[in-house]
């Protein structure tokens, strides 16, 4: 599956020597391969690379003088996903989990899960503890969470967005990574560009880490079920969004509207989403 991605940032910077860390670029990853991608910058400005290896994130910073900051980024990339039956994947207890797993198991900035285990246990608790539990989550908050174009802010969390009963695509990540690790199941953020997304932005979905005939891997869900799980170029993994931002700029900035785009060079946007269990590694 080839997809041409990219995006356009602009930005109107208000100080000299303003820093920025950007991460927009895709994830060079298995089952995930970079075939070409260009990065340009007006005005031309150098850069610093790090990637980071736990993670696979791309970031890089830059520091702009006082004025107009555009950015432009382009890629074609193929996916090799592995699609595989739900049926056969079952959590895996804390004593069997790879250790660098166990981290997704924490509360982090945006995801109190220890403050929803109780909510959690009570609606999700008594369900099978399988791919099934973790799609029941998603079920849920399709149904009883609002997608409400505006209706949070940086500040938002996976229990303000319980509470409120609407957000975007950020919340509703958050918030079934909360139930997730609430139940004992290690999940993560997700940035990327998103196939069949409407309209075109940057996506927001979680992983969930289960175990299937051949071992664990980490397995897309999407709560909005605005985009499709096999059609998802990841960008950042993290604890939630504080650690996968596609912009942090340290300084005064006026911001433009993003502008995002991916097309699918070989497959067609027409017919229902896969209900395979998809994965970037196999299990």
């Amino acid at each position: 599956m080839r997809y041409k991605l990219g995006c356009k940032l602009d930005y109107e910077v208000q100080a000299e020597n303003t820093p920025f860390i950007f991460n927009i670029e895709a994830q060079r990853r298995p089952g995930q391969v970079v075939e070409e991608e260009t990065l340009s910058l007006a005005p031309n400005l150098p850069l610093e690379r790090f990637d980071m290896p736990e993670s696979g994130n791309r970031y890089f910073r830059l520091c702009a003088g006082r004025g107009t900051l555009t950015l432009r980024y382009d890629a074609t990339v193929t996916l090799h996903p592995a699609a595989i039956d739900p049926a056969s994947l079952r959590e895996a207890p804390a004593g069997r989990l790879p250790l660098e797993a166990l981290t997704h198991l924490y509360p982090s900035r945006y995801v109190e899960a220890d403050l929803l285990r109780p909510y959690a246990e009570k609606e999700f608790g008594g369900l099978p503890q399988d791919h099934e539990r973790v799609t029941a989550i998603c079920n849920w908050m399709h149904d009883n969470i609002d997608y409400v174009a505006g209706s949070s802010d940086e500040q938002t969390s996976a229990r303000d967005t319980l509470l409120q009963r609407q957000g975007v695509c950020r919340d509703f990540a958050h918030l079934g990574i909360a139930f997730c690790r609430a139940l004992g199941i290690p999940a993560r953020f997700v940035s990327a560009y998103a196939w069949r997304l409407s309209p075109p932005d940057f996506h927001a979905v979680l992983e969930a880490w289960l175990e299937g005939p051949e071992g664990g891997a980490w397995f897309l869900f999407d709560p909005t079920r605005k985009s499709a799980p096999d059609g998802l170029v990841r960008i950042g993994v993290g604890r939630d969004a504080a650690e996968v931002a596609f912009c942090s700029p340290f300084g005064p900035v006026g911001y433009g509207k993003p502008e995002v785009r991916i097309e699918a060079l070989d497959r067609t946007a027409e017919g229902p989403l896969t209900t395979r269990a998809i994965s970037l590694t196999s299990a």
